[in-house]
């Protein structure tokens, strides 16, 4: 496979790709839907790949003019722990990245925005999922009342930027989410951020 790459570094794709051969839905959830799939590798064996459908999702940085941002901290059950993630959800069905930001802001945080925009995107869990998260940066923001779902429990949790980037460093914010989010948000607001903050 090796040799092939050397001789043909444009056809990366073709030389890597699996082909779906069959696929059976396994478990039908109110969030994720998973299949096993038998796929023809690249030699033209076969295997099988596990896997799960999300519908996608936006997080959002909202940044305060003082330089300051809006966290949530919220209890996660799978890894039984309380985390530090930014304002997040999934995508409703027929909803935008941007009307799902602008949404879960609203409810999570209590916020409304007069500025929001996409910077970017990522795949959280490639080896085992399609989801794709779109990023977002707020700002010109307006604090209200929260409004999160009746199962969800949320604390805001407002600390300055440049706090939240050494607490990725120490390890006290260790959702992934949360940290692709916050590193998209200081690269993006070093370039184009329409106030000067410290990170």
């Amino acid at each position: 496979m090796k040799d092939e790459y050397l001789s043909n570094p444009g056809n990366v794709t073709s030389l890597l790709m699996e082909k779906p051969l069959k696929s059976e839905h396994v478990y039908d959830g109110p969030l994720l839907q998973v299949y096993t799939d038998k796929v023809e590798l690249p030699d033209k064996t076969t295997s099988t790949r596990d896997w799960i459908k999300h519908p996608g999702a936006s997080a959002v940085v909202p940044v305060f003019e003082d330089g300051t941002i809006m966290l949530l901290k919220q209890f996660r059950y799978p890894a039984r722990k309380v985390f530090i993630e930014v304002p997040a959800g999934k995508l409703d069905p027929g909803e935008s990245p941007r009307s799902t930001a602008e949404r879960e802001l609203l409810e999570e945080s209590g916020i409304r925005c007069d500025h929001l925009v996409e910077i970017g995107s990522f795949y959280p869990a490639i080896g085992y999922a399609d989801e794709i998260i779109y990023t977002f940066v707020a700002w010109g923001l307006k604090t209200e009342e929260q409004h999160e779902d009746d199962d969800e429990f949320l604390l805001n949790y407002r600390i300055p930027f440049v706090q939240a980037m050494s607490m990725i460093e120490s390890g006290e914010i260790s959702d992934g989410k949360t940290i692709c989010t916050l590193l998209h948000t200081s690269m993006w607001w070093k370039k184009n951020g329409p106030f000067r903050i410290e990170f």
